[in-house]
């Protein structure tokens, strides 16, 4: 039995698979039989480098004539596909890197082609030759012979010389999308008559990562393992796929600080035979969709918004990056559930620094003081008819700096200027320019914000101004910001010793370099 990627391994160009940009270049150049002397194949394994190859091989060699649509019937074409036509050489320059080995393979680079319209070179993995090897190359290349054709593929282009890239002309394969290779391998299933969950072939094309070649030797894989059939549990069964609901418990157990509930969820990971780094790249994948949805307010799904609001964006950034730093420690680990425990006891070990600052310095504000009764409001106070002047909005600041505020709902406090605080109510005003941050979500943490605080709950107006808002905290810190390098940068020119300095080395000081310290 025939193995599918041989099988169907394309023949014509119109049956090769999401490259359609390689595809219609060569089409147009045979159509005008506009031919370059060398082409050269790049991108990753499994995508379609030496099938291209072939097609051209076959399209320049036709009988029927140079074609962009070669018969597939001709002498030439049966051969170039049973692989035996005398005038095509497939070398894999993997095996073959010595520059004796080049130089016989060109030894017969000026005699004519035996059978066919061009002798054809096919050399794959052509990075693979030596310095000497491409030398002897390049001499060819440089001044070949009109009858033959040079064919190169190569999964790492950058490793070619300079002087071999630029007398080629070059077309870059891009990995196959999952969505394609899940239609390929439903097309050859119904071809070969066999049964098959849609599922199932989703799981092999993400895991063939974008090679068709990659995704029909799984699918052989899965015929075998499902005794003729492709289903969906089998399928999980031998890719070691993780539910999904797993990675969200170890999320979850992350917020809740849960150390027992993580260290249980790793055991009944390597109890199903799991692949620990497939978890990892599952979890990465999941703080992804979160971060994402974090910043564009939409949500794949239920469980998705959920976390989006559990977690600051700080928190997921950081969770993302201990995540991704222990995949790439997990070969090293004694074995790969201890690395995989590590990695999530360092998920509960570690916080962002903004929110760890926040937590252990209590500051220090003015309060926001009644204009009725000129009592201040404390924390866990009272008092229920509150109100403030414009002429207050420092304290909207100082105010600020305690609460527990991170991210885009801290942006949009700093843009607001606190109008009045009465009645449990906060009123603010937007700057009119910042009105993409008024949204519900982040109103919401404010308040929250404010309820932990004040101990009791806090409504919160936000209104747009009519005009320009001279005194919110943002603006506040631009001030300070500018009144302390102004300082700063007079206190510098006042300096004896480096007015010294400048005067003997004729030098000066440049203003974009100048940082206030700390006060």
């Amino acid at each position: 039995m025939t193995v599918l990627a041989q099988k169907w391994r394309p023949k014509t160009f119109d049956q090769v698979v999401d490259q359609p940009h390689v595809v219609q270049a060569l089409k147009n150049a045979l159509k005008q039989n506009y031919l370059h002397h060398a082409y050269l194949f790049t991108g990753t394994r499994g995508i379609g480098k030496t099938t291209l190859a072939r097609i051209l091989a076959k399209a320049l060699n036709c009988e029927k004539g140079i074609t962009d649509q070669p018969c597939g019937e001709c002498a030439a074409c049966r051969e170039i596909d049973a692989g035996h036509f005398i005038d095509l050489l497939e070398v894999d320059a993997a095996s073959r890197t010595k520059v004796e080995d080049t130089r016989e393979l060109l030894d017969n680079v000026q005699y004519a082609p035996v059978k066919g319209r061009f002798k054809v070179y096919i050399i794959d993995e052509v990075h693979m030759l030596s310095g000497h090897s491409f030398n002897a190359l390049l001499k060819t290349l440089e001044e070949p012979p009109p009858h033959v054709k040079f064919l190169l593929a190569t999964t790492d282009p950058q490793k070619l010389p300079a002087t071999v890239l630029s007398r080629c002309l070059q077309f870059h394969l891009t990995l196959i999308t999952a969505e394609q290779i899940a239609q390929h391998c439903e097309y050859i299933l119904k071809a070969e008559k066999i049964n098959y969950e849609p599922e199932a072939l989703k799981l092999i094309a993400n895991a063939a990562e974008g090679s068709m070649r990659d995704a029909l030797s799984l699918l052989d894989q899965a015929i075998g393992y499902g005794d003729g059939k492709v289903i969906l549990n089998d399928m999980k069964a031998m890719l070691g796929t993780i539910e999904s609901d797993l990675i969200e418990q170890i999320l979850q157990a992350c917020k809740d600080q849960d150390a027992n509930t993580l260290l249980m969820l790793a055991k009944t990971l390597n109890q199903q035979g799991a692949n620990f780094v497939r978890a990892l790249d599952e979890l990465i994948t999941l703080l992804h969709q979160i971060a994402v949805a974090q910043l564009t307010q939409t949500y794949a799904n239920g469980k998705i918004e959920n976390f989006s609001h559990l977690f600051s964006p700080e928190a997921i950034q950081l969770l993302y990056q201990i995540a991704l730093m222990g995949k790439r420690d997990l070969p090293l680990a004694p074995s790969p559930q201890l690395g995989f425990e590590m990695t999530l006891l360092r998920l509960l070990a570690f916080e962002p620094e903004k929110e760890m600052v926040e937590k252990k310095v209590e500051p220090k504000i003015n309060p926001i003081k009644n204009t009725e009764t000129k009592n201040p409001i404390q924390k866990n106070s009272t008092a229920k008819n509150t109100t403030v002047k414009n002429s207050k909005s420092k304290d909207w600041a100082a105010l600020l700096s305690a609460l527990k505020l991170t991210g885009i709902a801290q942006t949009l406090a700093q843009h607001c200027e606190l109008k009045s605080f009465e009645n449990d109510c906060v009123y603010l005003e937007l700057e009119s320019r910042q009105e993409p941050l008024l949204q519900a979500h982040y109103i919401d943490r404010i308040k929250t914000a404010l309820k932990e605080y004040y101990q009791r709950y806090i409504a919160v107006e936000i209104s747009l101004a009519s005009q320009t808002l001279n005194n919110t905290p943002h603006l506040q810190a631009q001030r300070l910001a500018s009144e302390r390098y102004q300082l700063a940068e007079k206190n510098l020119s006042q300096d004896f010793r480096l007015q010294t300095l400048a005067k003997n080395f004729d030098a000066q000081i440049l203003k974009g370099t100048i940082e206030p310290c700390e006060t």
